[in-house]
């Protein structure tokens, strides 16, 4: 068995739930590998000169049977920066707060490991959007994809813009707000979701048109196809915008077009039996509760 680990540097907090999980994958005589900064802050505190490390660029291959992501739902968007198209299984324990994401709680991580060893599980195929353009965006030089959205939004300014949008070449709407976001079914339940836009299952071969505070009111969140080819031109006060692919940020300036799609690839995140996305609903977002029963 080969497990990939993944941590933020900056949460020493989530040390001793990670020797939890080694000791778990010690009885198994498993293969282990740390991220590099990781490994670095993990060593000032445990033993971890006996596993290996990886970066974004080297380390990881097809392999390797789990992933295991420590923190909140932004390491987890960090996580499939690193696991790419290497369909490597992904699972999150959240050491953060809500835990969309990274459903597993950390008093409960070597339940990560016995129960994958158990085949308590099924994986779950998730969709990633791609931002495609005909200049060199440096900021996404070879990670071009994001799991949750992808959003233009204004900068330097307080001004609204506006955001040109075809389908399929042809014309939707001119967006007048303070941006735009194209989320998956995944990121459905982020940033889209705080905007209005629809809950939308895992599973769904969609993608949603969120506008960000529209100033024409009648503009409304849009579900269309995830093979959809989206476009989108940004005209506004300033020279420059913002497009961001879940946590990376890049400066374009306006009139610049670029294309929106489905990535060519998916993420495989794990859902154990234990848990499941209705249950995460419910349970996180208070789902349909009402005080009053």
């Amino acid at each position: 068995m080969k497990v990939a680990i993944y941590g933020q540097t900056y949460q020493d907090t989530i040390i001793d739930y990670v020797a939890e999980l080694l000791e778990e994958l010690q009885k198994l005589d498993a293969v282990v590998s740390i991220e590099e900064e990781f490994h670095r802050l993990l060593s000032t505190k445990i033993t971890t000169h006996n596993y290996s490390t990886f970066t974004r660029t080297a380390g990881l291959d097809s392999d390797f049977d789990l992933f295991v992501s420590f923190g909140g739902d932004g390491t987890m968007l960090r996580a499939v920066t690193y696991v790419g198209d290497l369909g490597i299984p992904l699972v999150g324990v959240n050491t953060g707060r809500l835990g969309f994401l990274s459903t597993f709680k950390k008093e409960d991580v070597r339940k990560v490991v016995q129960e994958f060893v158990a085949g308590a599980y099924r994986t779950e195929e998730r969709s990633l959007v791609e931002v495609v353009a005909d200049f060199a965006i440096p900021e996404f030089d070879g990670l071009n994809f994001a799991l949750n959205e992808i959003t233009v939004s204004r900068k330097d300014t307080t001004s609204m813009i506006t955001v040109e949008t075809y389908l399929n070449d042809e014309y939707l709407t001119s967006y007048w707000a303070d941006g735009l976001i194209i989320s998956t079914p995944t990121g459905s339940t982020g940033y889209s979701l705080s905007c209005g836009g629809p809950v939308i299952v895992p599973s769904a071969k969609s993608l949603v048109l969120t506008p960000i505070a529209p100033h024409n009111l009648n503009a409304r969140p849009l579900v269309i196809s995830d093979d959809t080819i989206i476009r989108l031109k940004v005209s506004g006060r300033e020279e420059n915008h913002l497009v961001s692919l879940d946590s990376r940020i890049a400066s374009l300036e306006n009139g610049q077009e670029i294309i929106v799609r489905k990535a060519p690839f998916s993420v495989n995140m794990i859902e154990y039996t234990s848990e499941s996305f209705l249950k995460t609903l419910r349970n996180k977002l208070l789902w349909g509760e009402d005080r009053r029963n």
